[in-house]
């Protein structure tokens, strides 16, 4: 075991097993020390460079330029940095549609015409957002399911995955084409989709509690969408 977990002492090691016990522990003991006498320095390399990589990433604007409380920058590789920009991404635009549909719902807004035979796009935008999906026929529901799922595969299988040093996710559906963008404008637009997503994100666990506990957010109590 020591040979397969030390093999750079492999010559050290093979003179432990001859000698007595007490020489054993306290060559073990060396042996330890002297791996984990890296691991601080390994540590310290990989957080400098998450924090570094974290102050450069869109998104990072005052007033808490590079904000990470918990030092989540620090918890892995610049892999799992990626992994974890690509997730707030990703959640920020969700969020965004998610309260912009609230909003729209609660505002009596509405397609013309029927979603099925018996269900009217006029009697759902009657209801509370949460009520109204409810009542949506469990196909129709599968069908937004399923096309979510989808934009999911699409977005992760295109080209070198952001994990592995390839760009961001982008949206799917409709596709947009920012090449033509210069740098330091999409460099804003970056900042303010995140910043806007991040808003979205507060808003929308907002409206989830006030429509599942009464008084929960007092701006929004009495209000009848929730």
């Amino acid at each position: 075991l020591l040979l397969l977990l030390f093999p750079q002492h492999s010559r050290h090691i093979q003179v432990l097993i001859k000698i007595s016990p007490t020489m054993k522990i306290a060559v073990l003991a060396s042996l330890i020390a002297s791996a984990a006498a890296f691991v601080p320095a390994q540590q310290k390399a990989i957080s400098s460079t998450a924090i570094n990589a974290l102050s450069d990433m869109p998104g990072a604007t005052m007033p808490w330029k590079g904000f990470d409380p918990l030092g989540l920058a620090t918890l892995g590789s610049e892999s799992t940095l990626a992994w974890f920009r690509a997730s707030e991404l990703k959640h920020s635009r969700v969020a965004m549609v998610a309260t912009t549909g609230y909003l729209v719902q609660a505002a009596g807004c509405h397609f013309p015409g029927m979603l099925s035979h018996d269900v009217s796009f006029e009697s759902l935008s009657t209801m509370k957002p949460f009520d109204a999906w409810t009542a949506v026929p469990s196909e129709g529901q599968a069908q937004i399911i399923g096309t979510i799922f989808l934009a999911e595969i699409i977005s992760e299988s295109k080209g070198v995955h952001y994990t592995k040093g390839g760009p961001m996710t982008t949206i799917v559906f409709p596709p947009i084409d920012f090449s033509s963008v210069d740098a330091d404008k999409m460099k804003s637009k970056q900042d303010s989709e995140l910043n806007n997503g991040r808003l979205a994100m507060i808003a929308i666990m907002s409206f989830v509690a006030a429509a599942n506990i009464p008084g929960s957010v007092p701006l929004l109590d009495g209000n009848p969408m929730f």
